[in-house]
């Protein structure tokens, strides 16, 4: 029996998974993760009859083929997940936690399915999502009562570090920061037992985001806002945090950052904050759109249909 644990490599991703196999290990798992809008993840999956998946914080719906595929080929699948996941089949060999609701992620799921053994590591996942209630309430439930501006900043930079169109982008790949996250029962140990993680990307994403302060609008409005980046890696890092950024800025305000790339944009939306729906509807009218209704994104959007990306932000938030 082989195991595969496949996740996306954000902070909340990452979170759910330390979850749950400081309460379940599995040292021999085989790690599928990849960049942040590496979503298709189960595509690299093959199993053999008896071997379980585990698949934490990408879109069912994104790998809806490669379920069934490995439930026809003898395994087991258990999927956790937030973001739109269209029909769900009926199959004894897959096991689903999926909700939608806008104030949940991935980390907060798998806490209230481990009663809140690990509950510090899901304020990291949620403040890594922007959920900044739902990681303060995780966090009174076990008493925490200092340090989260601490806890906040590290689930900010490793989601920031997630971001980029290929790994040459990221500071540490997404594997590797697990592992180094998941020898200690709680992010306080992290902190304590390895500064340089947190030194390395805290320097680093101050670098970027200082360079992203000034990034020209394309549409400045008051209910949406467009903000163009260019094609460098800088840029690609920043692309999901930005986002996150401005909506915590201007709550009542949706925003897209554009990032250059060949033939035309990477492209993250944000639904305003304290409006936390929509940001799915608007990118899931584009090809490789997708995400969930307070975040989402676009992996490619054409250049010809920038103008009718624009529209449709109109439409939703205008």
């Amino acid at each position: 029996m082989t195991d595969y644990d496949a996740f996306n490599g954000d902070a909340d991703g990452i979170c759910a998974l330390i979850q749950m196999r400081l309460d379940e290990p599995r040292p021999d798992a085989h790690l599928v993760t990849g960049v942040k809008r590496d979503i298709q993840l189960l595509d690299k999956v093959e199993v053999q009859p008896g071997d379980r998946v585990t698949a934490l914080d990408i879109s069912f719906d994104k790998n809806r083929y490669s379920v069934n595929r490995i439930v026809a080929a003898g395994g087991t699948v258990f999927f956790c997940d937030h973001h739109f996941a269209g029909e769900i089949p009926d199959n004894e060999a897959l096991e689903t936690l999926i909700s939608t609701a806008p104030e949940v992620c991935t980390s907060a799921l798998i806490n209230g399915r481990l009663r809140g053994r690990f509950a510090e590591w899901a304020v990291v996942g949620c403040y890594g999502d922007n959920l900044d209630a739902t990681a303060a309430k995780l966090a009174d439930n076990i008493g925490v009562k200092t340090g989260l501006e601490t806890l906040k900043r590290l689930g900010i930079l490793v989601n920031y570090n997630a971001y980029g169109a290929t790994s040459d982008d990221l500071h540490f790949m997404p594997e590797d920061l697990y592992l180094r996250m998941s020898q200690h029962e709680s992010p306080s140990g992290l902190l304590a037992d390895d500064p340089s993680l947190f030194g390395t990307l805290d320097q680093a994403y101050e670098s970027d985001m200082e360079k992203g302060a000034g990034a020209p609008r394309i549409v400045e409005r008051p209910d949406f806002a467009v903000v163009s980046l260019p094609d460098a890696p800088w840029a690609r890092r920043v692309s999901g945090v930005l986002g996150n950024d401005l909506a915590n800025a201007f709550p009542d305000r949706a925003h897209a950052v554009l990032t250059d790339i060949s033939g035309g944009y990477l492209v993250s939306v944000r639904a305003p904050l304290n409006r936390r729906s929509g940001a799915d509807e608007v990118c899931r009218q584009f090809e490789t759109g997708g995400g969930r209704s307070a975040a989402a994104g676009i992996n490619k959007l054409p250049q010809s249909e920038l103008n009718r990306f624009i529209d449709v932000m109109g439409a939703q938030y205008g």
